[in-house]
């Protein structure tokens, strides 16, 4: 019987639909809006597949359509394409507001925190607190916070799985959709992209 090697990261399926449809999914450049419904599509076309399942097509899709590129490309007027190329439905107003909304979002977010890197030392500032807790134990046996703000073990970290990441000090709640050794990508619930070390991933 023959094995099949599946793709494991979304990584690697943007790159197996680059191969399979090359005149909707593209690695350089700007990338063409995509048909709304598109999902349903791929699913249709790769039911047979079994390289590729549901769960890490549908997180390879929430990166792609997130990605700076792909947001740039979405603009009023502008026909959307599905997985042969041809033009489908026109990008609406709303839509493509939408897509400068999240691009601006989220270009200031990866700035204001390289900024913000620069100013403060992380690791430093999580032993003063951990330091701090270890004094006052009794002044936080009825606060939640110390049980919730607990770092989640390797072994449970997955693609697909519900977790909330450190966003500073704050937990945001979003789904991890691709691991790459230390550097984990996740799909905020605000629909926002961002990439984070192990530790900053919490229960």
């Amino acid at each position: 019987m023959e094995t099949v090697n599946k793709l494991k990261n979304s990584k690697e399926v943007i790159a197996y639909l680059a191969e399979l449809f090359p005149q909707c999914f593209s690695l350089k450049g700007e990338a063409k809006p995509l048909k709304i419904g598109i999902f349903q599509d791929l699913t249709k076309r790769l039911k047979d597949d079994s390289r590729v399942s549901n769960t890490l097509l549908r997180s390879a899709l929430r990166q792609y359509t997130s990605s700076w590129r792909y947001l740039h490309g979405v603009k009023a007027g502008v026909h959307r394409i599905d997985l042969d190329g041809q033009p489908a439905e026109i990008v609406e107003q709303q839509h493509a507001d939408h897509a400068q909304q999240k691009l601006k979002e989220s270009k200031e977010k990866v700035f204001g925190s390289k900024a913000q890197a620069k100013r403060e030392t992380k690791p430093a500032s999580a032993k003063v607190e951990r330091t701090n807790a270890a004094r006052r134990p009794k002044k936080n046996n009825n606060t939640p916070r110390p049980a919730k703000i607990k770092a989640v073990p390797s072994e449970e970290l997955h693609t697909g799985k519900q977790i909330r990441v450190l966003v500073g000090k704050t937990p945001m709640p979003g789904v991890i959709t691709e691991i790459v050794k230390n550097e984990i990508s996740v799909q905020l619930n605000t629909g926002m992209q961002v990439k984070v070390k192990k530790e900053h991933i919490v229960a």
